[in-house]
C-alpha cells in the first residue's frame, strides 16, 4: 500500500533533506513540499497526501497553528511533527501531540550534516513505516473487524486474589495524546502509585509531565532517582533513561540508570515491569498501550509468572498496534479493550481484587 506525504518546513534545506528521505522508503511518493503553515493547509486540500512531516517553527502559520487548521479540513493526514531537542520546542511538541500529531522526531543539531542525515533517517523511517503498516491493517481489517470484548473469556476479576500495590503502564507512538485521555479519568481518590514508561528522548518527558499534570486529579511528576513511590502520584520516567522499582533500602524507591537501550528503547519498559515484578510480585497491575515495536513483551512474562493481570489498548484504538499486539496475541492479556475504557478497567481491578 502507497502513501502520499507532503513535506513541511521553512528550510529548503530540510525539505530537500526529509524529501530525499521519504522518497528511498519503499511504496512512500512526496507529492510536495510546502515552506510555511498557509501553504501546507492549501496543498494539504489540493493533493489529499496521507502524511505530512510538520515543521514546528515557521513563518506566517507555524505546526501548530498548522493542526488546528487540519481539524477543520474533511481530509485529516496524519502528522509526524519535526521538532528541536530544546525546552521550548519539547513544550510546543506536547501541545503538537495533544492537537492531534501522531509523533514527532528530533531535528539533528550537529555540525556534521551527513551524520545527521543519518541520525533523522534513524529516527523518522521506522516511524514512517509503522504509519504504513497501521493504515495498512485498518484497510484490510476495516470491512470484516468484529468488536473485542472488553474482558478475556478468563475473567480475570475471579482469577486474581492479590490486592495490586502498584500500576506500571508502557507506552510509545501515539502515547501523550492517549495519556491525556486515560490519565484525567483517573480520580483524585486513585489509591495506587503509577509508574509509566513512554518511550521519548530527554527534555520532553519533563514537558509531558507538566502537561499531564495541569490536566488531572492526580499529580503528575517525571520521575527522579530515589524517589519515594507513594499512593496517589504518577511518576514518568525520564527520557533517554531507564527507570527501574529498587527495594534495595526497604520501601520501594526510583532507581534512574543510564544502562545501555533493551531492545533499542531508553527508557524500556520490559525493565520498568520486570523490576515490578521483583519488588511486588503479585501486587502489580500492568497496562501496555499503543506504540511500535515488542518493548513490554518480555517485562509482561516475568509478570505472568505471579499472576498479574494485564489490560492491553484495543487495535482499533492504538496509533500503533505494535506494543499490545503480541500480549492480545498469545493470550497474555486478561482485558483487551479500546483507550477510552482503560481508565474504567484500571479502577475496577484496583478495586475489585482488594475485595477477593
Amino acid at each position: 500500500m502507497s502513501i502520499r506525504a507532503l513535506v513541511v518546513d521553512d528550510s529548503a534545506l530540510y525539505r530537500k533533506i526529509v524529501s530525499d528521505i521519504l522518497d528511498s522508503i519503499p511504496e512512500v511518493q512526496v507529492v510536495g513540499r510546502a515552506q510555511n503553515g498557509q501553504e501546507a493547509l492549501r496543498k494539504c486540500r489540493e493533493l489529499l497526501p496521507d502524511l505530512i512531516t510538520l515543521d514546528l517553527e515557521m513563518p506566517l502559520l507555524d505546526g501548530l497553528g498548522v493542526l488546528q487548521g487540519l481539524k477543520e479540513e474533511s481530509h485529516v493526514p496524519g502528522v509526524i511533527m519535526l521538532s528541536s531537542l530544546t525546552t521550548a520546542g519539547a513544550k510546543v511538541t506536547i501541545s503538537a501531540l495533544r492537537l492531534g500529531a501522531l509523533d514527532f522526531v528530533v531535528k539533528p543539531s550537529g555540525s556534521d550534516i551527513d551524520q545527521n542525515v543519518v541520525e533523522l533517517r534513524q529516527e523518522l523511517q521506522p516511524k514512517v513505516e509503522a504509519f504504513m503498516a497501521t493504515r495498512q491493517s485498518q484497510v484490510e481489517s476495516a470491512p470484516s473487524t468484529q468488536p473485542i470484548e472488553s474482558v478475556s473469556s478468563s475473567d480475570p476479576l475471579t482469577t486474581h486474589h492479590i490486592a495490586p500495590q502498584i500500576v506500571v503502564i508502557g507506552i510509545s507512538t501515539g502515547g501523550p495524546r492517549a495519556l491525556n485521555e486515560m490519565l484525567p479519568a483517573l480520580p483524585a481518590d486513585f489509591p495506587l502509585p503509577i509508574l509509566i514508561v513512554q518511550h521519548m528522548p530527554p527534555v520532553f518527558t519533563k514537558s509531558l509531565a507538566e502537561d499531564l499534570d495541569k490536566h488531572c486529579a492526580l499529580t503528575v511528576r517525571e520521575a527522579e532517582q530515589d524517589q519515594a513511590i507513594i499512593p496517589g502520584q504518577v511518576l514518568i520516567a525520564p527520557g533517554g533513561r531507564h527507570m527501574r522499582i529498587s527495594a534495595a533500602g526497604g520501601s520501594p524507591r526510583v532507581l534512574i540508570t543510564d544502562d545501555p537501550p533493551v531492545h533499542s528503547c531508553r527508557p524500556a519498559v520490559d525493565l520498568l515491569f520486570e523490576s515490578a515484578a521483583s519488588c511486588y510480585r503479585e501486587a502489580v497491575l500492568a497496562v501496555i498501550m499503543t506504540g511500535m515495536g515488542s518493548d513490554g513483551t518480555a517485562g509482561i512474562k516475568v509478570l505472568k509468572k505471579y499472576n498479574v493481570p494485564v489490560i492491553a489498548q484495543d487495535k482499533n484504538s492504538c496509533t500503533v498496534f505494535g506494543m499490545p499486539r503480541i500480549p492480545i496475541e498469545e493470550g497474555l492479556a486478561d482485558v483487551v479493550c479500546p483507550l477510552s475504557e482503560i481508565a474504567t478497567q484500571i479502577q475496577q481491578l484496583s478495586r475489585r481484587t482488594q475485595l477477593l
